[in-house]
């Protein structure tokens, strides 16, 4: 019998890689978002995953149509921020509401369907910047940092009911979010430069981890983390905090006013 899947953010680049994986691995799938993925096999539903009221009527309506959610994997999420001495109130929120109480709004509908259905997978996409922190983005790393700490806790609340909580955190990906991003050439070399394996990450390299991270041979990874960062995360922090280094690393100075 064919499983059902419901991927959040599914019209963004890891969204849309992940929602992909998962048609071709089988699984009837979900994809939700605030714009149509527009993706051959995947059932697109519009919803605002930060208002609780869009979540409850797109689980309910994916349970009525498909009879069960067997994995949710989160992808919706908001990379913003600035200085914390310059963040308002509104932007603080604004960034955690869309990466973490997001999240919580979603994974607290599936909950009853799975523990009926005496199991699950859960798979939310963190930030290897809550590990390696980046200027200017503190709410960012705040929510990303919660997501791994609430998958340790979910598995521990729930994990006798057969449900696995793990949270995927990759590093630089080329997506079209990061394409904009890049000024140049010399941008992308920067990056390569700032992991040992000399490389940015794919969305089908995530997507492949989160297939693996919500399958049944997964399980013993209930309540990790999955850092996908070609390395960067090894490289000693004296490094980043050389000015020299950070120039032609292209990262702006640690001190700002």
């Amino acid at each position: 019998m064919s499983r059902t899947a419901l991927v959040t953010g599914a019209a963004g680049g890891i969204g849309r890689a992940v929602a992909s994986r998962f048609v071709a691995d089988g699984f009837r799938v979900v994809g939700a978002d605030l714009h149509d993925p527009k993706l051959n096999g995947v059932f697109p539903r519009r919803a605002d995953v930060t208002c609780a009221q869009d979540v409850r009527e797109l689980v309910h309506g994916v349970i009525t149509d498909h009879g069960g959610i067997d994995v949710l994997v989160t992808c919706a999420g908001l990379t913003e921020g600035t200085a914390l001495h310059r963040t308002s109130e509104e932007e603080w929120h604004k960034v955690l509401t869309a990466n973490l109480t997001s999240v919580f709004l979603c994974v607290r509908e599936v909950l009853p369907s799975m523990i009926s259905a005496g199991g699950g997978r859960v798979v939310m996409i963190g930030s290897v910047l809550h590990r390696t922190a980046a200027p200017g983005l503190p709410a960012y790393a705040a929510a990303k940092a919660a997501l791994a700490a609430l998958g340790r806790q979910l598995t521990v609340d729930y994990g006798r009911h057969g449900i696995s909580f793990v949270t995927v955190s990759p590093g630089w990906v080329r997506t079209p979010a990061t394409e904009s991003r890049l000024g140049s050439g010399d941008d992308e070399e920067r990056l390569r430069e700032s992991n040992p394996m000399g490389m940015l990450g794919t969305p089908e390299q995530v997507a492949a981890a989160v297939a693996y991270a919500a399958s049944e041979e997964a399980a013993l990874l209930a309540g990790s983390e999955l850092v996908l960062d070609a390395g960067a995360s090894t490289v000693s922090a004296a490094s980043l905090l050389r000015d020299g280094h950070r120039e032609r690393m292209g990262l702006p100075p640690l001190y700002q006013d």
